[in-house]
């Protein structure tokens, strides 16, 4: 009798007091995984992707481009660097178009 009474007061307070340290005697109860950030991704960790110093003094030295006019010497340049896999940001509009300010006699 004294030990169903033992089983019982023990039950009681394992449920109204868990210990700490140690594992519950419930088996779905997991231990808590601790969360790390990750490290922050140094961008020198990865290898250079841009053109090299030579490819891009290739293309804008080129002698094909050399007499061609400002708008056609720009998507030459824009072409040959998407060759290479780079996005060149050439101008859109024409470059004669461009706003200019001219003085006024007043």
């Amino acid at each position: 009798m004294r030990d169903s009474i033992a089983r019982a007061l023990l039950w009681v307070l394992r449920l109204l007091l868990p210990a700490e340290g140690r594992h519950s005697a419930e088996p779905s109860a997991a231990p808590p995984v601790p969360t790390t950030t990750p490290a922050p991704v140094s961008p020198w960790s990865r290898p250079w992707t841009a053109p090299s110093a030579e490819e891009v003094r290739a293309i804008f030295n080129d002698a094909h481009t050399r007499g061609l006019p400002a708008p056609q010497r720009e998507r030459s340049y824009a072409a040959a660097f998407a060759r290479i896999g780079v996005d060149y940001d050439h101008p859109t509009m024409p470059l004669g178009s461009l706003v200019r300010r001219e003085r006024v006699a007043a």
